[in-house]
C-alpha cells in the first residue's frame, strides 16, 4: 500500500488511528520510538525494516514535540496544534525561481526529498512551458500526490508564469521575498544560484505554517495598476518642476515670486516665449499684458500689476543672476515635459473615473464612498486605500490593516535589552502610507476663519502625543489612528461620525453589555 494513503502513526509495534484522537486527551503513553524527520530519506521503524515513508512534513514534530511534555492546561491546546497538523493532506512542492526570460523548477516530495533536477523553463518557448507542465502531471501520478507551486514575488515577472500554471489547473501561491531570503542559509556551504533559489522555494513551500501572498480580483487590479502609474507621473512632473525652480534661480531669481505657483498656465505660457529676462523686457508690453489677460482671466487691472511685476524681477535679474542660452533651452525642455506628464496624469484620472464607474453596485464601489467621508480622504486616495488593501475581508483585527500598510513599529529586543529606539517597519505599501500620511495632515488644521481644529478629536490626540513625543512621531500616532478609524468604517459599513472618545465608550457599552460586564 502507498503510505500516501496511510492515516495514521507508527508507534511501538501499534497503529494508532489519527481520526479517533480526541481534542481533550492523547492516548499515546510513550513518546515514539523514531522521530520522523521532516527532510529525512528512507525510516526505518523497528521490524519493519527498510518501509520508505513518505509522510507529510509536520509530522516530522512529532517525536519533538513528544519529548517536550507541556504541564497543566497547556497540553490541550498542544494536542489540538498535532492533531491539525496530522490530518493535514500531504503534497508535493514545486519551487519556481522566476527570472525574466527563464525560470528554474525544482518538485520536492513532502519529506524533503528532490524527485529529479531542476529543470530549466523558457518563458518564449511553448515547448519549454509544456514540458514543465508534463514533469508535474508525472511526479503527481508516480507519487499520487496533489501538487502546490510556489513562485517568489519577482517585481512583475512571475506574472504571466502564475497566470499560466493556473490556467493549466495547478493550486499556485506568491510567496514574500522576505520569507525566501530568510532561508538562505539553510545549508552550510555559501551557495546561492538560481537552482539552488527553486529547491529553497520549495522547501519553504512544505512549511505548513508558511503565509502565502493573496493575489486579488483583477478589478482590484486594475485600479491599482492605474493609481501607481498615476502617483509615477506625478512624482515625474514633481521632479521636473523642481529643475525649473532650479534654471529660474540662477537666470531669473525674482521671477519666483511674481505668481504664486510657476506651473500656473499663465507663469509657463510667458516663460516659453519668453524665457530669459531679457527676452521678457524686450518684448511689447501690450503683448505681454494681452497675454496675461486671456490666459489668467483677472481683467485688465491684474494684467497690469503682473507685467509690472515681472518687469521689475527681469530689471533684478541683470543685477542678480546669470542668463545663457542653455537655460532657455532648459527651461522650455522642462515646461514641455512638465505638460505632457500633465497630460498623462489627466487621462490616467479619466480612466480610473470610468474603472470605478463600472463597478457601480459591487462591494469595492460601495467602499471607495465610504472611505469619502472621512475629511482629508477624496476620490483618488480612497481608490488607493482599497486597491492597496485588495481585499478588506482578509482583515480580521485594524492591527493586521496597519501591518500590511507597514505602520507597525518594529521591535529590537534580545535578552534583558528592550530597544527603545523603534521606527515604522514600512513593509507595505508606500502608496497607502502616503494617503495615510496627507488625510493625518488634513485632520490636524485649524480653520483660519474661526481658529478652531477641524477635527478636534484627532486634534487634541495629537496634542497629548507631542507632550511626550516629537511632533513627527506624533503624526505618525495620527497616522495610525486614522488607519483604526478607516478599518472601523468598512467592518461596520457605516460613514465617518466625529465623536468623543468618552460618547464612543457609552455606544459601545449599550451596544455590547456582554463585554462590559465581562470586563467588569
Amino acid at each position: 500500500m502507498h503510505q500516501t494513503k496511510y492515516r495514521g502513526i507508527i508507534a511501538e509495534g501499534r497503529i494508532i488511528d489519527v481520526s479517533s484522537l480526541g481534542t481533550s486527551g492523547f492516548p499515546l503513553a510513550k513518546p515514539l520510538r523514531k522521530s520522523v524527520s521532516p527532510f529525512g530519506g528512507d525510516l526505518c521503524f523497528g521490524w519493519l525494516g527498510g518501509l520508505r515513508l513518505y509522510l507529510y512534513e509536520p509530522l516530522g514534530c512529532v517525536s519533538t514535540f513528544w519529548n517536550w511534555m507541556p504541564a497543566g492546561k497547556d497540553k490541550t491546546m498542544h494536542y489540538q496544534k498535532v492533531l491539525r497538523m496530522l490530518q493535514s493532506v500531504p503534497y508535493l512542492s514545486v519551487g519556481l525561481d522566476v527570472g525574466a526570460d527563464f525560470s528554474w523548477m525544482s518538485i520536492m516530495l513532502p519529506n524533503g526529498t528532490l524527485t529529479g533536477k531542476p529543470f530549466k523553463i523558457i518563458h518564449s518557448d511553448p515547448r519549454s512551458r509544456e514540458l514543465a507542465v508534463k514533469k508535474i502531471k508525472e511526479a503527481q501520478e508516480m507519487y499520487s500526490l496533489e501538487s502546490r507551486c510556489f513562485l517568489e514575488s519577482t517585481g512583475i515577472y512571475h506574472i504571466p508564469l502564475l497566470c499560466f500554471l493556473r490556467n493549466k489547473g495547478f493550486d499556485c501561491s506568491v510567496i514574500n521575498p522576505i520569507i525566501t531570503k530568510n532561508s538562505t542559509n539553510m545549508n552550510v556551504r555559501k551557495l546561492h544560484n538560481d537552482k539552488f533559489d527553486s529547491k529553497k522555494a520549495a522547501k519553504v513551500g512544505l512549511d505548513a505554517s508558511l503565509k502565502t501572498s493573496i493575489v486579488p480580483d483583477d478589478t482590484v487590479i486594475d485600479l491599482r495598476n492605474l493609481v501607481r502609474d498615476y502617483y509615477y507621473f506625478k512624482d515625474l512632473r514633481s521632479a521636473i518642476v523642481l529643475k525649473l525652480h532650479a534654471e529660474l534661480k540662477v537666470s531669473f531669481p525674482a521671477y519666483l515670486n511674481v505668481f504664486s505657483k510657476v506651473t500656473t498656465q499663465t507663469s509657463l505660457k510667458l516663460l516659453e516665449a519668453y524665457p530669459l529676462a531679457a527676452d521678457m523686457l524686450a518684448a511689447p508690453r501690450d503683448e505681454l499684458v494681452e497675454s496675461i489677460r486671456q490666459t489668467a482671466r483677472f481683467g485688465e487691472k491684474y494684467a497690469i500689476s503682473k507685467y509690472d511685476a515681472i518687469c521689475a524681477a527681469a530689471k533684478d535679474a541683470a543685477v542678480f543672476g546669470r542668463a545663457l542660452q542653455s537655460n532657455a533651452l532648459r527651461i522650455r525642455l522642462y515646461i514641455k515635459n512638465c505638460r505632457e506628464y500633465q497630460e498623462h496624469l489627466d487621462s490616467i484620472l479619466q480612466e480610473l473615473h470610468k474603472a470605478v464607474d463600472k463597478l457601480e453596485g459591487t462591494p469595492v464601489y460601495d467602499r471607495i464612498l465610504l472611505l469619502q467621508s472621512l475629511r482629508g480622504v477624496g476620490f483618488l486616495s480612497a481608490v488607493v486605500l482599497i486597491a492597496e488593501m485588495g481585499s478588506f475581508d482578509l482583515f480580521s483585527s485594524p492591527k493586521k490593516l496597519y501591518a500590511y500598510f507597514g505602520l507597525d513599529p518594529g521591535v529590537n529586543d534580545s535578552g534583558k535589552f528592550h530597544g527603545d529606539r523603534v521606527h515604522m517597519s514600512k513593509r507595505g505599501s508606500s502608496l497607502a502610507r502616503r494617503i495615510l500620511h496627507m488625510a493625518a495632515i488634513n485632520n490636524l488644521k485649524v480653520d483660519k476663519a474661526t481658529k478652531t481644529p477641524v477635527n478636534p478629536v484627532i486634534y487634541d490626540y495629537y496634542i497629548r502625543k507631542c507632550d511626550c513625543k516629537k511632533k513627527i512621531v506624533a503624526v505618525g500616532a495620527v497616522m495610525h489612528k486614522i488607519c483604526n478609524i478607516i478599518f472601523a468604517m468598512l467592518r461596520d459599513n457605516k460613514p465617518f461620525e466625529l465623536i468623543t472618545p468618552e460618547e464612543h465608550c457609552k455606544r459601545y457599552a449599550a451596544e455590547h453589555p456582554e463585554s462590559v460586564n465581562n470586563a467588569a
